[in-house]
């Protein structure tokens, strides 16, 4: 991982699952990334819902967006 790549974590499916009741919103209403994406690791496969946490440069908050791994 590059230090300025956000970093990319992979949710637990209990995770996945809550995350997806909490937004009231199906696997298929996230954004995708691409699962041959440099980024991932080697054990993501598709439908895997991956959290990305990228820094505000202006108010230095951490700002948190969710994507799901497609083909």
């Amino acid at each position: 991982m590059h230090v300025l790549e956000p970093k990319h974590i992979k949710l637990k499916s209990e995770e996945s699952e809550k995350l997806l009741k909490d937004l009231n919103i199906s696997l298929t209403q996230l954004p995708k990334i691409k699962v041959d994406d440099a980024v991932l690791s080697e054990d993501c496969k598709v439908s895997d819902v991956i959290k990305i946490e990228r820094k505000d440069s202006e108010t230095g908050k951490t700002i948190i967006y969710y994507r799901v791994v497609a083909v």
